[in-house]
């Protein structure tokens, strides 16, 4: 077997993973990055993305107003229901503010807020050309700095002797090769995409679960490094789920497969039943809770209703709406009861209080003495044609991880926390800030920032 010697070497492709190898190869370092994807597919789930959130204080040429730490914090608060590490939540928000200018020196353009993404120009800053092009420019960054880029390529075996790395064995095209290294970063993602770990988390009913991602997360090196005493963070059965299109491919249909309707409408279960306030906040502040809830639902399956008064005032589906000229012909097409649905509807067009339409604000158009409120945005389904799309929960990244500290070094038994040579990024660390819920944009937001905090950690080592 053929041996290679590194500084660091890098499990994983996407950003977080690139944001190590460029800090660490910005420090003098070899670095190799090892993605388990071909070449079409690397970089994760960075492809699908489209933004990242971002405190400032002051407006920027790419964010609007102002985002304080105190306000970030309190909306990560508000979605995790505190379930959050406060000195890392904390230390990711103060990091943050920093993003947007290392990665515009590093080849990311920017452009403003898209139309119909509710409220998000004042936090998220969006890249130019979304996840593919931002990663591409990632890539032509640390080609630059000599990183060496594999794809195709799995980190199969990890050796590690007394709590410290010393080796692994990567397979590409059946041919196995040593890897030595001095550090280890894992940024190889959650395991949603490892069916039977979903079984395990979840039961029967993750069958009926859509991965949003990349298929190849599958948490091989989560389920190795816990065997090799790391700590662990997170529950098996906390991830980022939203409501997705139930027409979208079992994986990797991207944040296209996301129906942004909610707020306009209302959602009802296969019996025709409202079992959620559709209204509740923001839909950057709420739309991934909308996972967890239709995977509560009979057989997992919702669908969302709106009428002709909202179908423009949202981001269009990839998938066309299914229309009808009423109600009765709507439900027949999905085989919902017409009578139950037809109730529902006209319970909840009975029960709202008429105000000022405004979905850039907690607007005043709320129901009363109804079962399931709507306290925003509630306007009668009244005029045809009618609209619907089915929905499944859409995972995109689970939080079961790795525990790290401040400088993305991952916890180890019986090993003093500053004194280890593995070090953890992106989603295989995301369960230290997100111990539940999610706050759009955060996710590309925690892995540049522990990816950099992964690239000086394991910097520092090999310096050391």
């Amino acid at each position: 077997m053929e041996e290679i010697f590194c500084d660091v070497l890098i499990a994983g492709g996407g950003n977080a993973a690139l944001s190590a190898a460029i800090t660490a190869a910005e420090k003098g370092h070899s670095v190799i990055v090892a993605d388990r994807a071909p070449y079409h597919m690397r970089g994760g789930n960075t492809r699908h993305t489209r933004n990242l959130r971002a405190m400032h204080t002051n407006p920027t040429n790419i964010l609007s107003d102002s985002y304080t730490e105190d306000e970030y914090y309190e909306d990560l608060i508000r979605v995790t229901e505190g379930n959050t590490n406060d000195k890392l939540a904390r230390l990711t928000i103060q990091k943050s503010a920093e993003l947007t200018d290392w990665l515009f020196d590093r080849g990311i353009k920017f452009q403003g807020a898209l139309g119909g993404t509710l409220s998000l120009g004042r936090t998220n800053a969006f890249f130019l050309g979304g996840g593919r092009a931002m990663l591409n420019a990632l890539y032509r960054t640390a080609i630059k700095l000599k990183v060496k880029c594999l794809c195709d390529t799995e980190v199969l075996k990890l050796n590690i002797i007394d709590n410290k790395f010393k080796s692994a064995v990567l397979k590409e095209n059946d041919i196995e090769t040593k890897i030595n290294a001095k550090a280890f970063i894992i940024a190889s993602g959650g395991f949603q995409g490892n069916e039977n770990w979903m079984k395990e988390a979840w039961g029967d009913i993750s069958k009926n679960f859509l991965i949003r991602g990349t298929p190849y997360n599958t948490g091989g090196l989560i389920r190795e490094m816990l065997d090799n005493n790391a700590i662990q963070i997170g529950e098996a059965n906390q991830c980022h789920a939203v409501a997705i299109d139930a027409r979208a491919p079992k994986y990797d249909g991207g944040i296209t497969s996301r129906l942004d309707a909610v707020p306009f409408g209302i959602v009802v279960n296969k019996d025709g039943d409202r079992f959620y306030d559709e209204g509740e906040d923001f839909w950057p502040k709420r739309y991934a809770i909308w996972g967890r809830l239709i995977a509560s639902q009979p057989e997992q399956i919702g669908y969302c209703i709106v009428d002709s008064k909202s179908i423009n005032s949202f981001m269009p589906s990839v998938f066309p709406a299914i229309q009808a000229d009423d109600i009765n012909s709507l439900a027949k097409i999905v085989n919902l009861d017409p009578k139950n649905l037809n109730r529902t509807i006209n319970n909840f067009n009975d029960s709202i209080v008429e105000g000022e339409f405004n979905h850039t604000i907690l607007d005043n158009c709320y129901t009363k003495n109804i079962n399931v409120p709507k306290t925003h945005w509630a306007r009668k389904i009244d005029v045809a044609p009618f609209y619907l799309w089915p929905l499944r929960p859409g995972i995109t990244f689970t939080y079961l991880g790795l525990k790290v500290n401040e400088n993305a070094e991952v916890g180890m038994k019986n090993l003093t926390i500053g004194n280890g040579n593995i070090f953890a990024a992106g989603e295989t660390m995301a369960g230290n800030v997100l111990g539940k819920g999610y706050l759009a944009g955060i996710g590309m937001t925690i892995g540049t920032v522990f990816g950099r905090l992964a690239g000086e950690g394991a910097s520092n080592y090999v310096s050391s």
